[in-house]
Parts: structure tokens; C-alpha cells; sequence
């Protein structure tokens, strides 16, 4: 998947309006996120916590789920942001479960509310990882 600079910026002014979604009443640290699946659809996510912290649902991992009821069953595009100086990176759950549903066509862009941006692919997020080619 090729973008322009006008389509990134406007996908990551898209999941950045998702921020103020985010239920995060403990941490105050929240997370969105957005994705294109392999029909085109967009499915959107924002963490949401619990007072149980480990019940805590990442943002990453919400976006995925309502895109699996949705038929997807590739990510070509994901996008997280978060209130963070530089551009946020995927906790190592999510980094597992990005997995379970991208290949090596998946652009993920990893931004933050002031637009500062890095693309990256999930060998480089998650290098030498197990997934469902290993079973």
C-alpha cells in the first residue's frame, strides 16, 4: 500500500480525534487506533481501561476485534497514536496479535498528536516472531 503525505496525515488526524474516546480514568494515557483491512473497511479502537488494571483493552487490539466482526482478515494499514513526544509504539501484546492478522504487505504507522510520524512493518516491530506459519 502506497500513501501520500496528505493520506497519512489526514489518517493520523483521523485516529487522533479518537484520543478524547479513550476511557483511561487510572492512567490518563490514552491510545487510538485506526485500520484498513484488506476490503477497504476502516475499523477504529481506543483503550479502555478497568479498575482491574489487567483487564486493561488496548487500543491496537480493539480496532483488530471489531474488524474480525466486521470480515476482515488482513491489516493492510494501521495507524496508533497517542499523547506521547514521539510516535507511540504497540505494547508486546498487541505487537502478537498485529501479527495474527498482517503479513508483509501491512503498512503501520506508529504517530503521535503533534503528527510526528514513523512508518514501520512488523518484522521491525516484532522481529522473529511465532505466528500462525509456525503451527
Amino acid at each position: 500500500m502506497i500513501l501520500s503525505e496528505k493520506e497519512i496525515l489526514s489518517y493520523i488526524d483521523e485516529v487522533n480525534l479518537l484520543l478524547e474516546k479513550a476511557y483511561v480514568p487510572y492512567s490518563k494515557f490514552p491510545v487510538a487506533a485506526l485500520l484498513i483491512d484488506d476490503n477497504g473497511n476502516i475499523h477504529k479502537g481506543v483503550n479502555v481501561e478497568n479498575a482491574s488494571f489487567g483487564l486493561t483493552l488496548c487500543a491496537e487490539r480493539n480496532a483488530i476485534t471489531t474488524g474480525i466482526t466486521g470480515n476482515m482478515k488482513k491489516i493492510r494499514l494501521l495507524v496508533v497514536t497517542g499523547n506521547t513526544p514521539e510516535p507511540i509504539s504497540p505494547c508486546g501484546a498487541c505487537r502478537q496479535v498485529i501479527k495474527e492478522f498482517s503479513d508483509k504487505d501491512t503498512v503501520i504507522i506508529l504517530t503521535n498528536k503533534n503528527r510526528k510520524y514513523r512508518i514501520t512493518s512488523l518484522d521491525e516491530l516484532l522481529p522473529y516472531s511465532f505466528g500462525p506459519e509456525d503451527l
